[in-house]
């Protein structure tokens, strides 16, 4: 079964390189902000983009979604190179969900249609409304439906973001900090919320994030970026104090605790 694996925890049978980012380059004027950033992940798997601010974290995300264009490279999603595809045909494959988003007097229900955007033609079908009441269903948010989204806390209003995202039926859920404005109670749902979709529908999420410890907790892989590189790049045996230290440049300890790996950084020691 050539390029094909069976996941061993969901018993899928998973492209080995669905998603393929290759020599991925790009600079504002004269400063080289991405370097070469190359990596591969499979559907259901959450990578978890990581580094310290001005590393290119959330330039890397935007040029993946044609948003920024990469001086060069190319981004493959089952073997079709999204950077030489149209916006509409590009955001059938990838979604994706700003840090910050515009706030406007529309109802959490046409506020997750919007998603419908790339596959509707001539008007909205009862296809569209059947994937937008049960993605918001899914989320929690059914009760919300025609609630102003300038009504909502700001955890119900990523909620919706996400489930815009979602009924894009993407095969590449991008998410820029998603957790930045949440308390720790809505970090941990909206978190275990996009890993268990992940899995259930099959996508592949990539995830710029600060907290290490929330990306352990939830995510598969690690990129973590230096300077416009990719420093390293693989499962939690990567996050090791020294690679802390060479990225961040705080000292920390590894240990794990119930099972689970978790960094605990030295406040009183910085390089």
């Amino acid at each position: 079964m050539t390029g094909r694996m069976i996941d061993r925890m969901t018993g899928r049978i998973n492209n080995s390189s669905a998603i393929s980012v290759k020599n991925i380059s790009f600079s504002y004027g004269k400063n080289e902000v991405l370097k070469g950033i190359s990596f591969d992940a499979r559907p259901g798997e959450c990578v978890g983009i990581l580094g310290n601010n001005g590393a290119g974290k959330s330039t890397l995300i935007t040029c993946l979604n044609k948003i920024l264009v990469p001086k060069t490279g190319e981004v493959y999603i089952d073997s079709h190179d999204i950077l030489k595809m149209g916006r509409m045909e590009t955001a059938r494959r990838i979604s994706y969900v700003a840090q910050k988003n515009e706030i406007s007097q529309i109802t959490v229900f046409d506020s997750a249609l919007l998603g419908r955007r790339p596959y509707i033609k001539w008007a909205v079908t009862k296809e569209d409304i059947r994937l937008c009441d049960t993605v918001l269903e899914q989320l929690g948010m059914s009760q919300f439906k025609l609630r102003y989204i300038d009504e909502l806390s700001g955890g119900e209003l990523q909620k919706v973001m996400l489930a815009r995202a979602l009924v894009q039926q993407p095969k590449l859920l991008l998410l820029d900090e998603p957790t930045s404005n949440l308390d720790p109670k809505n970090q941990h749902e909206m978190l275990a919320l996009v890993r268990e979709l992940a899995l259930e529908r099959n996508v592949c999420v990539f995830i710029v994030i600060h907290d290490l410890n929330l990306a352990l907790s939830y995510c598969d892989k690690f990129l973590l970026m230096k300077d416009g590189s990719v420093f390293r790049y693989g499962d939690e045996s990567i996050i090791t104090e020294e690679a802390i230290s060479a990225v961040y440049g705080i000292s920390s300890s590894v240990t794990e605790t119930n099972g689970r790996k978790i960094v605990i950084i030295d406040c009183c020691r910085y390089h």
